[in-house]
């Protein structure tokens, strides 16, 4: 049995190998290339955002004391909790808005600056 001479899936070829040796046909647009080849500048393709002011990018100070009040206080609910010295004994409510003020503090802590 002779080897076939292109082995592989399909018999394709290695990547980016074309009998010619281009990708694209010459002279082709593609993404963010005009039609004679050369990119064009991020205005003229509609796909540039200025960046962000840093006055708008800075977040005030009370979200920071707003993120660590509810870390610490859901981890102490938790803790009161299963020490039963909060009222009504230890219950999975305590626990739960423990666990709810943790994960709210988590997802603030994602959007500080």
């Amino acid at each position: 049995m002779t080897p076939k001479a292109n082995t592989g899936p399909g018999r394709a070829q290695g990547k980016g190998n074309s009998a010619s040796g281009r990708t694209t046909a010459k002279g082709t647009s593609g993404p963010g290339k005009s039609k004679i080849g050369r990119y064009t500048p991020a205005e003229e393709s509609g796909r540039y955002t200025p960046p962000v002011p840093k006055n708008i990018r800075k977040s005030p100070r009370w979200f920071g004391v707003t993120i660590l009040a509810l870390l610490i206080l859901g981890v102490l609910l938790i803790l009161l909790n299963y020490s039963n010295v909060l009222p009504g004994g230890v219950s999975v409510w305590y626990l739960v808005g423990g666990l709810v003020m943790i994960f709210a503090g988590f997802l603030m802590a994602t959007r500080y600056h």
